[in-house]
């Protein structure tokens, strides 16, 4: 693959996942009832993030620079993906307060009524046992690293 379609393609994945990830994000939200958590939150933004660095990429006239902070946008939201499943999948706990831990000396019934409508640490839907936030994970940080991967390619 030659240098310049290598940074074509870079460019492609870094404005193409974002752009799928997040309407997937929104046909879920909207299609199918699956409301998004703080976390999820957390790994959209990112990928606002990349769309537009990513399509900046594509009028500037420094591509290289754009494309890597759009991949490095992809890598961050994967990343919280990542810590967002091990919550999820009860392997560490969430750093907010849209999980069930009740503090302790904390009164129960008051902790369950000020309780988020949509919790961080319950993956509502997965896929072959994998949560969305999961499979953002694997996306995500898969896609970066091509990404990546291409962008030394095209030098």
């Amino acid at each position: 693959m030659s240098g310049s379609s290598s940074l074509k393609l870079a460019q492609r994945i870094a404005l193409g996942v974002p752009v799928l990830l997040l309407a997937g994000a929104y046909l879920s939200q909207y299609g199918f009832g699956l409301y998004p958590c703080e976390m999820c939150w957390w790994q959209r933004w990112p990928h606002f993030a990349a769309a537009v660095l990513a399509f900046v990429g594509t009028v500037a006239v420094s591509k290289r620079m754009w494309i890597t902070l759009a991949a490095i946008a992809i890598l961050i939201s994967g990343l919280i993906g990542g810590f967002h499943a091990g919550v999820e999948y009860g392997w560490w706990e969430g750093i907010t307060g849209c999980t069930n831990a009740v503090p302790e000396g904390a009164n129960a019934l008051d902790a369950i009524i000020s309780a988020p409508l949509v919790r961080c640490d319950r993956a509502p839907w997965d896929l072959l046992g994998v949560s969305l936030a999961g499979w953002n994970f694997i996306v995500s940080t898969g896609s970066a690293i091509a990404i990546f991967v291409l962008l030394g390619k095209s030098k």
